[in-house]
């Protein structure tokens, strides 16, 4: 079982290496870069990984296309702001020694946000089929909450994968500003009817959802930044979403 990573980039000089680096269980990296301005494209080549220049046209179309290029069947699919736990690069390497029992693997996902490890705020553990057999699985999702879509048996990892997420609050507005628009892209793309429930009552559930239902407060004041945050962004894609479209 060799196994191939693919990474997608843009301006992703901050994390790159730290991605690159927990990767020692794969045969070969692959970096799908979109037209970096910073040093992306330089670490990661200096890091042995094959850089790969493609036009952005959107998450799923950029990672299955990183997908094909891969020499190898087997893909371990990142994004830059990710890496490998140990206990995870562990598991990766038991499970090379023997032929797969499944078609494709989810793995948890353990966020670092504002410095901390979050594990509530429906955050964790969040899991992602990361894993997959590309004969097998392909990426679905035109604008946001891309996924794998897996023909076959999906099976389990237990380590964890680690996101680093926002460092401060304007990088979590900055991210969400983008997010939302794409967000707001896909409900008129599907013509969805925003109503002001939309725009009042889904916020203020979202928050108490995630504050109290998914014991956020458990988490800190992170956890508490978190459900404004998710709140913040509920109402900015329905906003967006009725203020763009033509219909209004």
């Amino acid at each position: 079982m060799k196994i191939s990573a693919a990474i997608i980039t843009l301006n992703e000089e901050r994390n790159i290496a730290r991605a690159i680096e927990s990767l020692r269980c794969c045969e070969e990296i692959v970096v799908v870069d979109s037209g970096s301005t910073d040093r992306t494209c330089s670490i990661a080549a200096n890091l042995g990984a094959r850089v790969v220049e493609r036009s952005f046209e959107g998450y799923a179309s950029q990672k299955n296309f990183a997908a094909s290029v891969c020499e190898h069947d087997w893909v371990l699919s990142l994004d830059a702001d990710e890496a490998l736990s140990e206990s995870l690069e562990a598991e990766i390497w038991h499970l090379k020694k023997s032929p797969p029992e499944h078609d494709a693997y989810t793995v948890p996902r353990l966020a670092q946000y504002l410095g901390r490890w979050i594990l509530h705020s429906g955050w964790y553990p969040d899991r992602k089929v990361r894993l997959f057999d590309r004969r097998h699985a392909q990426w679905r999702g035109e604008f946001v909450h891309e996924s794998v879509s897996v023909e076959g048996r999906v099976g389990r990892l237990e380590g964890n994968l680690l996101h680093f997420t926002c460092d401060s609050l304007s990088e979590h507005l900055r991210t969400m500003d983008r997010y939302t628009t794409l967000a707001a892209e896909q409900l008129i793309e599907f013509k969805r009817p925003i109503g002001y429930r939309h725009l009042v009552a889904d916020p203020l559930w979202t928050f108490l959802k995630t504050y109290v239902l998914q014991r956020g407060f458990l988490d800190g004041p992170e956890g508490l930044a978190i459900a404004y945050m998710a709140a913040h962004y509920t109402f900015l894609k329905y906003a967006k979403a009725r203020f763009m479209s033509p219909q209004r």
